[in-house]
């Protein structure tokens, strides 16, 4: 039996003990014991700014809904600020808001102001207006055309095949078969049958 399996759990976490550093075991002198205080706020990732009533405001929420973060991570500000907690751009994006509403800028004027700066990639989806309405309705035309053509293709090909007969079996008039070929065909049927 090796010298580790005779190590209990006891031992081990009291060895854990003794190489801790000081800083988490030690108070911090004004007689609170320093648990739940981290000895480098750093470690646990970027330190976030106060929280204001703006976190959660639907305006300012409604804004950054429509708004692209720049990061070039694709989601809206809203969205990369709550999910993406290593993201500068976001909460920086966020604070721009805030501070234009603060202002007394309508939802509309802040997304003109963050185009005025950033250009309209900065828009989650581009304005209505001039060249960008062919993205809007193009894709539904071509849609809508090529579900037409299609319904157009398959009213042809059932309006002018050759029409099924009672049995089942089609018609051979519209084959251009010889009659000799025809009756043949129709015996090779009856083999098969049998």
């Amino acid at each position: 039996m090796s010298d580790l399996d005779s190590v209990s759990r006891r031992d081990l976490l009291a060895l854990a003990a003794a190489f801790l550093p000081s800083s988490l075991t030690q108070g911090t002198g004004q007689g609170d014991s320093g648990i739940g205080r981290l000895p480098r706020p750093g470690m646990a990732g970027m330190s976030r700014e106060r929280i204001t009533d703006y976190e959660n405001d639907p305006l300012i929420i409604g804004i950054e809904e429509r708004l692209r973060c720049t990061c070039g991570c694709n989601l809206d500000v809203y969205t990369c600020r709550t999910t993406d907690f290593t993201c500068q751009t976001s909460p920086a994006m966020h604070r721009e808001v805030v501070g234009l509403v603060e202002q007394g800028l309508s939802s509309q004027e802040v997304l003109d102001e963050f185009v005025a700066r950033h250009g309209e990639l900065v828009l989650m989806a581009p304005r209505k207006e001039g060249f960008n309405i062919l993205g809007y309705v193009l894709p539904g035309t071509a849609i809508s055309a090529v579900g037409i053509a299609m319904l157009w293709i398959l009213a042809r090909r059932t309006r002018y095949g050759n029409p099924i007969v009672a049995d089942g079996a089609r018609e051979t008039d519209g084959l251009n078969m010889s009659s000799g070929d025809a009756e043949r065909l129709k015996a090779e049927l009856a083999d098969l049958d049998n």
